[in-house]
């Protein structure tokens, strides 16, 4: 009997999946990611990210079997913390790293959003991915940013804006591109915090 069969088909499989190196998997998962950002989630294959990242097909089917859990594989390994290690003592500073921050990836992510768009609709794990991966991690991170200055007592619990901050803050990420053909970058943003959002709050 060979050591492979008297492992069982299960341990062999992990043993192969196990040669991807972690710095290796990121690089499929950025070379996926970057290829749906510039020819569109249908325009891409496993084939094509196989040739661009000098692999055989075969590794990448064995390692994710389809395109859709790749891509949700990618997603999440893609995880975002823009926003975390902001503090600047008042909420007003805070809202404005913020919006820098999240000015500084813009492009990428609303090029990412679009490109997915319709894909995202159609298959509940690379919407359930893109959530976890680009949208409740910042959600999250911005509500902690609101909390604190609200213990901190520079604007009332009960609020009535508070809970609008994030619709606010990420719809104008997503609505510029389409309004004025222009990204949100980071100077933009801050300039909507000033204008919209610390104003709603009672801030200066």
């Amino acid at each position: 009997m060979t050591s492979q069969a008297a492992e069982g088909p299960e341990t062999v499989v992990a043993s192969r999946r196990s040669k991807i190196t972690p710095e290796r998997e990121q690089e499929f998962f950025d070379a996926v990611l970057e290829q749906i950002r510039a020819c569109g989630y249908d325009a891409v294959t496993m084939e094509g990210v196989a040739s661009s990242t000098r692999c055989s097909k075969s590794t990448l089917y064995r390692q994710w079997k389809t395109k859709p859990q790749f891509v949700a594989a990618a997603l999440r390994a893609s995880r975002l913390t823009r926003f975390e290690g902001i503090d600047t003592g008042t909420l007003a500073g805070d809202l404005r790293e913020a919006a820098r921050a999240a000015g500084a990836w813009s492009g990428k992510d609303t090029r990412l959003f679009q490109a997915l768009g319709h894909a995202v609709m159609e298959d509940p794990e690379l919407k359930c991915a893109l959530r976890e991966a680009l949208i409740d991690p910042e959600i999250d991170a911005l509500r902690q940013i609101l909390l604190r200055g609200v213990e901190r007592g520079e604007v009332a619990a009960g609020h009535p804006a508070l809970e609008y901050v994030p619709a606010q803050i990420f719809g104008v990420l997503r609505a510029r591109p389409v309004l004025e053909g222009e990204d949100a970058d980071p100077d933009y943003l801050v300039r909507f915090v000033e204008a919209a959002v610390l104003p709603a709050l009672g801030l200066t």
